[in-house]
């Protein structure tokens, strides 16, 4: 029997829903950053200063710069998983972009946006 070349439909949809589940949680989480870093979550309206002080109570060490960082982080990740989306759209999805070979299940529900499997990420950076 010939080595499987590419996910069959199905799993293809079972990653669909891992990947939609995921990006609707990241666009919550971006959404929420965003909030804080526009202020819309805080109590005093009154703040205009362009000084990094804390933005929420409790969170004495996270800057606005922090938040930033985060916010960037998370949108390439939501810019990640829309790939992936695509990519099951053309039915390519969980192939190996250097070796061509699929890319283990566990693989892909740990990271559903991976284009590389692990050998080949390790490859890569040596």
């Amino acid at each position: 029997m010939a080595e499987k070349t590419r996910y069959t439909d199905e799993e293809l949809e079972e990653f669909r829903s891992i990947i939609n589940e995921k990006l609707e949680l990241a666009k919550r989480d971006y959404d929420q950053m965003m909030r804080v870093l526009m202020n819309q979550d805080g109590n005093d309206v009154d703040d205009t200063s362009p000084t990094f002080k804390v933005l929420e109570e409790g969170s004495a060490t996270q800057s606005k710069e922090e938040i930033i960082t985060m916010a960037n982080r998370q949108q390439k990740f939501i810019q990640g998983l829309k790939a992936a989306l695509v990519r099951i759209e053309n039915k390519t999805y969980g192939i190996d972009r250097i070796t061509g070979k699929l890319i283990p299940k566990e693989r892909l529900r740990a990271v559903p946006h991976a284009t590389l499997s692990v050998e080949s990420k390790m490859k890569e950076h040596k």
